[in-house]
């Protein structure tokens, strides 16, 4: 019994390998145009948790930024909706939409930080050219290299 199993498997890794299956591993190509794109986050000032003016704005700030890379990742990623509705005779009793939006930016870089009225301001742009440059940092798929598996 034991030499049957151990025919059967020795078959099943020979035909294995008698495969003439070619495998291609391609290399990544740059497209032939970056787009940027830019996004605006705004924070209020006055209702920032502090009693110091300074630590309000400096809060305020780093809101803004949050609130900007937040429109980044919308775009790039998108955003997603859950919508629940009820309705009971005939009357919506309960509406509820949440969003949410999941990702990560690399490559940003802050144009322009600065208050306006009762809100500080933070203007990023995102250069997809600078976005392939990191990605083929870390990613080193250099050669098309064709595979063949006997």
């Amino acid at each position: 019994m034991k030499n049957l199993i151990l025919i059967a498997v020795l078959s099943f890794l020979m035909l294995g390998c008698t495969s003439n299956d070619k495998y291609v591993l391609w290399e990544t190509e740059a497209p032939s145009h970056f787009p940027k794109i830019s996004a605006i986050g705004y924070a209020p000032l006055a209702t920032q948790p502090s009693n110091i003016e300074a630590h309000k704005v400096l809060m305020a700030m780093q809101a803004s930024k949050v609130a900007a890379y937040r429109e980044l990742a919308e775009q790039v990623y998108g955003q997603k909706i859950d919508a629940v509705s009820n309705v009971s005779e005939w009357l919506l009793t309960n509406d509820s939409v949440k969003s949410s939006v999941s990702g990560i930016i690399r490559g940003a870089k802050v144009v322009k930080t600065y208050p306006s009225g009762d809100f500080y301001v933070t203007e990023l742009e995102l250069d997809f050219e600078q976005v392939w440059h990191l990605y083929e940092q870390q990613n080193r798929a250099k050669r098309i290299k064709e595979v063949t598996y006997f």
